[in-house]
């Protein structure tokens, strides 16, 4: 047999090898809410370059925010 050529069984055996090593390092979480769950996640999941590339554009489109007077710099009001 070929040592490069893998059977689909090897293969096979190798995926679930990975698989039990992997979820052995996992750990259990409990989060109090949904938004604690997204917040965790956003920061363990790396964005696509696609997507940034096009999230970066469509921010580039949009309109400066607009200046806010100057006696509400000067009091601190909200910017409405």
């Amino acid at each position: 047999m070929n040592p490069q050529k893998k059977t689909s069984r090897q293969e096979l055996n190798e995926a679930q090898q990975a698989f039990h090593e992997l979820s052995g390092q996992a750990e259990a979480r409990e989060f109090a809410n949904v938004e604690e769950m997204l917040r965790r996640d956003a920061l363990h999941t790396p964005v696509p370059p696609a997507i940034e590339r096009r999230l970066q554009e469509s921010l580039g489109q949009l309109p400066p925010p607009p200046r806010r007077s100057w006696w509400r710099r000067l009091l601190g009001g909200a910017s409405s």
